[in-house]
């Protein structure tokens, strides 16, 4: 798999996942934030196997990812 398809496919996962956020009511969840969110855990260990990267956004709950964005509105880390 080229570099293109990889990242088309993990642009449209994260924006299914959003569309998730959305449909629970969390109203300004976009693609890039989820993104965000499931990149910080790999920025200590590099990213890891598809399969795993995959799980990763599908199984993101929404409070793993509000506790993420309340952290980085903490820090003052732009997403």
């Amino acid at each position: 798999m080229q570099e293109e398809e990889l990242a088309a496919i993990i642009e449209e996962l994260c924006h299914s996942k959003a569309e998730e956020f959305r449909l629970l009511g969390y109203e300004h969840v976009s693609g890039q934030e989820v993104w965000a969110c499931v990149n910080a855990k790999y920025a200590k260990k590099g990213m890891p196997e598809l399969h795993q990267l995959v799980n990763d956004i599908l199984s993101l709950k929404v409070t793993q990812f509000m506790n993420f964005l309340t952290l980085s509105a903490y820090k003052g880390d732009p997403i």
